[in-house]
């Protein structure tokens, strides 16, 4: 190409054309590519296009020129150089960086998994010892520790999704409240929940809030629909700026005459209370309209947008 562009190229530019053979040289095929050019290109420069033509002359004017040349092509070939093994590292940090974070996710699903199988056979050995506990009251006792240590599991099982990432709120609330159904061996009973999408809880708030929704969808299904096995449960989120308000409805029969929240004493609802005062909140229970509605309100600080 030089060679045809000889007569193109005013005198003194011998090296044109052969830059960029020795860029593209360094740069698909290497440095020593880059090197092996700058040599073939600087002896055909030097015998072709450097007065007196055909020779390898030494003259001051040649000496400057090749010390010009080479000190040009060399900054070319080290930059291209530095340039590819930058790319080099970054790929093979960007490689470590997969490897890491799926052998992160692996141990966190592992972890999530061990986490929850544990909380589920504490709940069996509750369930276990309550069979050699002849006192009603105490056995009443455990059957509820039990099953709000098989609900945690479910909850911790439920709570983040495979990647590790937290659900959404409305997400984790509608699995935990079909699973929870699902449990319960009443196909007949409709649960729905109706909550705000893209809300986030941290896991410190979701765990608490969930739970006492559990209790609560639990409760109207061992006592609202006791004597039924149809029946609906409606779950709302509502959440302004100040405060997130939690209430799970259903229409089964309803709290026993002069029941009051504060003072029951059944285990569930005392952590449904305590959980309630961990968020900073306050829970009721209003029955009207044929419907029984146990209310969760706390402060929207513990809430994240997704």
């Amino acid at each position: 190409m030089r060679w045809g562009l000889n007569s193109a190229f005013p005198a003194g530019f011998p090296f044109l054309t052969f830059f960029p053979a020795v860029i593209l040289s360094s740069f698909l095929f290497g440095y020593r590519a880059g090197v092996l050019a700058a040599v073939l290109c600087g002896l055909l420069a030097w015998y072709f296009f450097i007065p007196p033509l055909h020779s390898f002359n030494v003259q001051h004017t040649t000496l400057v020129a090749m010390l010009f040349y080479l000190g040009v092509v060399a900054v070319d070939i080290l930059l291209i150089h530095w340039m590819q093994a930058a790319n080099q590292r970054l790929a093979a940090e960007r490689e470590r960086s997969t490897q890491l974070a799926a052998t992160r996710e692996l141990l966190f699903q592992e972890l999530q998994h061990r986490v929850s199988n544990n909380l589920q056979m504490a709940a069996a050995v509750l369930q276990l010892q309550k069979r050699g506990v002849a006192d009603a009251a105490a056995q009443a006792a455990i059957a509820d520790a039990a099953s709000t240590l098989a609900l945690i599991g479910k909850i911790q099982r439920t709570l983040y999704r495979p990647d590790g990432e937290l659900l959404t709120l409305d997400e984790f609330l509608r699995e935990l409240s079909a699973e929870i159904n699902q449990s319960s061996g009443k196909a007949g009973i409709d649960i729905s929940v109706q909550a705000m999408p893209g809300i986030m809880l941290a896991p410190n708030s979701a765990i608490p809030v969930a739970l006492i929704m559990a209790e609560a969808i639990a409760n109207a299904i061992e006592h609202g629909f006791a004597n039924t096995n149809a029946g609906q449960i409606e779950v709302r989120v509502q959440k302004d700026a100040d405060w997130v308000e939690l209430s799970v409805a259903d229409n089964g029969a309803g709290p026993p005459a002069g029941f009051r929240l504060e003072s029951a004493d059944s285990l569930g609802l005392k952590i449904v209370k305590a959980l309630a005062a961990q968020l900073s909140g306050h829970v009721g229970m209003i029955r009207a309209n044929d419907q029984t509605t146990l209310l969760l309100r706390f402060p929207a600080p513990a809430l994240a947008a997704a």
